[in-house]
């Protein structure tokens, strides 16, 4: 006779609006603090390590819980003193109640713990840090609403699309701020609505604004959901009246319903198509869909120390994927014999093309194609490059791409990753094709007041 099946039910130990003391013991990757009932995690807004807190429960699910602090019973020393409260409420700057130091030391655990998961043990230097860790953003991009009657600019609150009204964003470039501003009351001025994700009506979905931080060079992008920005003459000549530093005035359009913020077409309203700004000496084309690192200061550091650690000799051939327009390309090419790049989007190799010739750069040669399938073809027509640099977005490497590097052979394959979960996963992986880790994981802080932390891992094949 057979068994009936037995259906086990998890206890949840506490219920909404239950009130609760207790330690806090971690930080999660979001920048919430976890305190634990039972060993069931509850995750607290504004809570750090080492704090004790009376809590009440705000939200239960199956296996685990939110809950809100009512109040410090003890503080922790590493605690920020009259920290910027809605940075860290929206999840702007999460870790902003957190003393640099301690965030630093946060992220370079957070890489350790991540490669313990996946049983790897690999030596984890001290995070590299900004002398000034503020205002360090080049770009913003800032959703509009309209908010009793009047157009507002903002971020939305944690897990919602309820926009808080916001003026200085603190990790952006002052002057960012001050062209989405500007750009807003503009916008105000003449009559110009935002979009309801609702109601499907209306005009203005976000303000896109970035600046060259050694060029000084402004874009300000106004994102419609409509065809035609109203008033976009009008607008043109109060920006740029009243931003001295604007080059580059632009329409783009998103008339699709996803989260994605740009569209594909853009219209030149007043000033350039682009802007410029100048990274390890030399001069790159920025777009308004280009991708181009937001924090210029720590990506020269992050790219010199790559390079130094890749040991790139004159008689190198290096492989540069997802290459984007081209920064890590032109800004090694002087150090090589020859560099590859790919990437799949069109405008980045454009632009990488455009700043190639700029530039003055010969020996480089980009190629518009997904990654790992080039990387594939590359590996089949017998390209045998001495170093590959990957820099990939957040979801990592494929299998297919690290089959790739396999089978070209080369010494040394550098992996800067902005995502050290994927990367932990990823090196599994690269070190079963053939490869050791040299040295130690290097974490770069990026991205600061924030749980992103970039990295440098090097990876030497054993072959040679």
């Amino acid at each position: 006779m057979a068994k009936a099946n037995r259906v086990y039910k998890i206890q949840v130990p506490v219920v909404k609006n239950q009130e609760i003391e207790s330690t806090v013991i971690d930080i999660t990757y979001q920048g919430m603090g976890v305190v634990k009932v039972d060993n069931f995690p509850i995750f607290v807004v504004d809570a750090i390590p080492g704090e004790i807190v009376h809590i009440i429960i705000t939200k239960v699910l199956k296996s685990y819980a939110f809950g809100r602090v009512l109040k410090r019973i003890k503080e922790s020393e590493n605690r920020v003193q009259n920290a910027n409260k809605i940075a860290i409420t929206t999840g702007i700057a999460p870790l902003a109640n957190l003393k640099y130091d301690a965030q630093l030391e946060f992220k370079q655990h957070q890489i350790e713990e991540l490669f313990k998961k996946v049983n790897l043990a690999v030596d984890v230097a001290p995070t590299i840090g900004m002398e000034n860790p503020t205002e360090y953003r080049n770009k913003a991009q800032v959703p509009v609403q309209m908010i009793n009657g009047q157009l507002e600019t903002g971020f939305y609150r944690r897990g919602s699309h309820r926009l808080v009204p916001i003026e200085n964003f603190y990790i952006q470039d002052a002057k960012v701020d001050e062209a989405v501003r500007v750009t807003r009351d503009t916008l105000r001025e003449l009559g110009i609505s935002a979009y309801n994700e609702e109601t499907k009506k209306g005009v203005v979905r976000h303000i896109m604004a970035r600046r060259g931080y050694y060029s000084h060079e402004l874009m300000v992008v106004i994102v419609t959901n409509t065809k035609k920005l109203p008033e976009s003459e009008a607008i043109a000549q109060k920006l740029s009246a009243k931003l001295p530093e604007l080059k580059s005035f632009i329409h783009n359009i998103n008339n699709h319903d996803t989260n994605v913020i740009m569209g594909q077409w853009n219209q030149t309203i007043w000033g350039e198509d682009d802007i410029h700004d100048q990274l390890m000496g030399k001069d790159f084309v920025i777009g308004p869909n280009s991708f181009y690192q937001v924090n210029p200061q720590t990506t020269s550091v992050l790219y010199t120390l790559a390079a130094e650690k890749a040991n790139l000799k004159s008689t190198d051939i290096v492989v540069d994927a997802y290459s984007g327009i081209g920064t890590i390309t032109l800004s090694i090419a002087d150090k090589v014999k020859r560099i590859y790049g790919v990437d799949v989007v069109e405008g980045a190799i454009e632009d990488a093309e455009k700043n190639a010739q700029n530039n003055k750069v010969e020996n480089a040669e980009f190629v518009l194609a997904d990654a790992p399938e080039q990387m594939a073809k590359w590996a089949t027509e017998g390209l045998k490059p001495n170093v590959v640099f990957v820099d990939p977005p957040r979801k990592g490497l494929t299998q297919e791409l690290i089959d790739a590097v396999h089978d070209m052979n080369p010494e040394t394959f550098v992996y800067i990753s902005c995502n050290p979960a994927t990367l932990a996963r990823d090196a599994v992986q690269i070190l079963a094709a053939g490869f050791e880790i040299d040295g130690a994981v290097q974490p770069l802080d990026q991205f600061p007041q924030t749980t992103h932390v970039e990295s440098i891992t090097i990876f030497k094949n054993t072959a040679y």
